[in-house]
């Protein structure tokens, strides 16, 4: 990832995109929600998300999460 690339390729860049460069602190009630969003494929979250960076992308960062809550399944 360089300054051009914003998009997270691993787990290490992904929290630093979600705890440095966005000031977000990954609390559990945090993890449990954005999870529930981006695990509904109906949500319209979901749904963006899927569109602008694409179904794998959305997969890796489904499973980014789930490790930072403690459930990498």
């Amino acid at each position: 990832m360089n300054n051009e690339n914003v998009i997270p390729e691993t787990y290490d860049q992904w929290r630093y995109c979600i705890e440095v460069l966005g000031k977000v602190e990954l609390t559990p009630a945090y993890l449990s929600e954005r999870l529930a969003v981006l695990e509904d494929h109906d949500h319209i979250e979901c749904k963006k998300f899927a569109k602008l960076y694409g179904q794998e992308q959305l997969q890796r960062t489904v499973s980014w999460f789930r490790r930072a809550a403690g459930n990498p399944s």
